[in-house]
């Protein structure tokens, strides 16, 4: 990510925290503009840019208040569809691309001896990612603010594997999602280290459509096990593929976005994001 890149995600990123924690006061452009030192004329292009939508109705998509409102209403068409895939025109979101293979239970023991990993640093409108893939597919990817700690994680998480800095079609068809045009998106292939209950808690993620938020408590109904809602949490807290298995897309039961392994502000950034693209279709 160059300096200018690098500044401006700095500027929206702080845009949305601001958002975020005076929703309530419903900030106008002047205000929110004010805080990350830009005009309201240049403000507002930066963020529409960068958003895919005005300050104004991202404020509408993300504050906690809308996320209750999801929660609460009595229409309930949002949570009773949340599980639904195969959606109609041009709402063949990503997820019904991705598919999902467990490594066998040597790989998952040995921490993938002789195994050949792949990485690739690439910079997103979320922040810096770094994506790695196994000769069956994506296994690992995680937004990171510096390198060589990114560098490190992957490596710990396969410590017997053989790494090599180079890009591949598995890391290349992943980071097509990342466009707004998704009409003719790749099959996208992950090769996952993960419990047989972990794999399972993935799977149902990629069930919830995007632009649409889920409860733990709902996740836990979708495997089978209604009095899971902690270990489906700890599931997802242990997600090793940040966006394209969406756990940024589950929220507490009080409607409170919650946590995310890499950063409440990016959470709430990507869940506005997906809101401003399923609004354009």
């Amino acid at each position: 990510m160059n300096t200018q890149e690098e500044l401006n995600y700095a500027r929206i990123a702080k845009a949305i925290e601001y958002i975020k924690t005076h929703f309530k006061e419903q900030p106008n452009l002047d205000d929110v503009a004010e805080q990350v030192n830009l005009s309201p004329f240049h403000f507002q292009r930066l963020f529409t840019e960068w958003a895919g939508t005005s300050p104004k109705k991202f404020l509408q998509y993300v504050s906690v208040n809308y996320a209750k409102q999801l929660l609460t209403t009595q229409k309930a068409t949002l949570f009773d569809t949340a599980f639904e895939t195969g959606l109609s025109g041009t709402s063949r979101l990503h997820d019904l691309f991705v598919n999902i293979e467990g490594m066998t239970p040597a790989e998952y023991k040995n921490g993938g001896t002789e195994l050949d990993i792949n990485f690739s640093l690439n910079t997103t409108k979320f922040g810096n990612l770094l994506t790695a893939a196994t000769p069956k597919g994506v296994c690992y990817m995680a937004f990171y603010e510096e390198e060589l700690t990114a560098i490190d994680l992957l490596k710990a998480k396969f410590p017997k594997a053989n790494f090599y800095a180079k890009t591949d079609d598995f890391q290349q068809n992943a980071m097509m999602i990342f466009r707004e045009d998704w009409s003719n998106l790749p099959e996208i292939k992950l090769h996952l280290k993960g419990t047989d209950f972990q794999l399972k808690v993935w799977e149902a993620l990629l069930k919830i459509p995007m632009g649409r938020l889920a409860t733990y408590g709902k996740l836990a109904h979708e495997i089978g096990n209604v009095n899971a809602s902690r270990a489906v949490g700890t599931a997802i807290g242990s997600n090793p593929v940040a966006f394209l298995i969406p756990c940024h897309r589950v929220i507490q039961s009080s409607g409170n976005f919650g946590g995310y392994m890499w950063g409440n502000t990016r959470k709430t950034a990507i869940i506005g994001w997906e809101q401003a693209v399923v609004g354009k279709e």
